[in-house]
């Protein structure tokens, strides 16, 4: 438990901390609800002796527990899963970071995804058809 303790300490000293706390505001919440998992991937219920503290959250959402708590939020705003997905996804297809101009072909790859439950072959297909994976250019 005294790693579990420290490894939360920690965190919440990078939230209180004005250059951390905008990231670590968004991820640590997302990560806690994870902490069954170990280092490897495996599940674990207890850390040592003690249960693991799986309470989590999303931004702008309601506290959580564990991953079905995390599918459950992500899941009770499809859109913007679908919206972040896309542009991870976009970021990847492209081999650069996304800018200000491929938000309005992001924002039209997740409208016409509405349509079948925004399904992760729908995105993919909105990303390859997309005038910037068409014109991107190779290094």
């Amino acid at each position: 438990m005294q790693l579990l303790c420290q490894l939360r300490e920690r965190l919440a000293a990078h939230r209180n901390n004005p250059a951390c706390a905008n990231c670590h505001n968004n991820i640590d919440p997302v990560g806690f609800s994870m902490e069954n998992f170990d280092a490897v991937g495996r599940w674990r219920d207890n850390e040592g002796d003690h249960p693991v503290d799986v309470a989590g959250g999303l931004p702008g959402t309601k506290p959580f527990v564990g991953i079905a708590g995390l599918e459950a939020g992500l899941l009770s705003r499809p859109e913007l899963f679908a919206d972040t997905l896309t542009e991870k996804l976009m970021t990847f297809a492209l081999g650069r970071g996304t800018e200000y101009f491929d938000a309005p072909v992001i924002r039209q790859i997740v409208r016409d995804a509405k349509s079948t439950g925004y399904s992760f072959s729908s995105l993919v297909l909105g990303i390859i058809e997309s005038t910037p994976f068409q014109k991107r250019v190779s290094l």
